[in-house]
């Protein structure tokens, strides 16, 4: 998760803004009824943008719920604990989750299987943890067919700098989460796209937080000079307009049972 140890509010500027609003409609493809499981775990909860949408989910019908959330970034476990107190946030990575098997009745992961080291072995552990019956969703942008939210960024990188965009990771394709899980042995898998529209008055209001970035987009920009991050800007400004506009961002969604 190189790149990602970063202040929780920078990456809430630059990414909480589209992973924010997809939450809400995360959890409305995979949540029966909508309703909060009894027992849930956010794996890779960053500084929590789902983790706000689970607390304010109805609860289990018998009003017993336990939430708990994991993530490797130090910055990003102590805004999570500091904003959600009565969560249980830990840190360490998807591939070796530290809690007993068979402990939750949901696993969520929203944005974060193609980070993942390993993701078989971190999907594998998501499973493990969930008890039988239980749930086991995810949902990752679909970079691969460039239509998540910093696709109109690699698209400029591209045209100016052939090559040097960053590939699509696992999960962003679709197909990829699909048999991820059913690979990991899950039943019922459903793979099925969901999106989020965000809206910017102006292209500089857009493009103020890539100034701060992290994960590929930050080492891009860390490893080419001023003039190339100012003709990036220039085209990407030529391609949105000066605004306002919106921004229309595809995430594939994957949900299934342990047996």
């Amino acid at each position: 998760m190189a790149g990602f140890d970063v202040p929780a509010d920078t990456y809430d500027r630059f990414m909480g803004r589209f992973s924010q609003p997809l939450a809400p409609v995360f959890c409305d493809a995979v949540l029966p009824e909508g309703r909060l499981p009894a027992s849930v775990l956010d794996v890779g909860c960053g500084p929590g943008a789902l983790l706000d949408e689970l607390v304010r989910r109805p609860p289990h019908p018998h009003g017993v719920r336990r939430l708990a959330a994991i993530d490797p970034a130090p910055s990003f476990v102590a805004a999570a604990a500091a904003r959600f107190p009565d969560v249980d946030v830990r840190q360490g990575g998807a591939e070796e989750l530290p809690f007993d098997d068979a402990t939750f009745e949901a696993s969520l992961a929203q944005l974060v299987v193609h980070f993942m080291d390993d993701p078989a072995a971190g999907v594998a552990q998501m499973v493990r943890v969930t008890r039988p019956g239980g749930l086991v969703a995810a949902c990752v942008w679909d970079h691969g067919g460039g239509r998540g939210p910093l696709s109109p960024f690699w698209s400029a990188v591209e045209s100016l700098a052939p090559g040097q965009a960053a590939a699509p990771s696992t999960g962003s394709t679709r197909g990829d989460l699909q048999r991820l899980w059913e690979g990991a042995g899950l039943v019922g898998v459903r793979e099925q796209e969901i999106s989020v529209r965000v809206g910017f008055d102006s292209f500089d209001h857009w493009w103020a937080p890539f100034t701060e970035a992290a994960g590929s987009v930050r080492a891009f920009l860390d490893g080419v000079d001023d003039s190339t991050v100012e003709r990036l800007r220039s085209r990407l400004r030529a391609d949105l307009g000066d605004g306002p506009f919106e921004i229309d961002s595809a995430a594939w969604c994957v949900s299934g049972t342990r047996a």
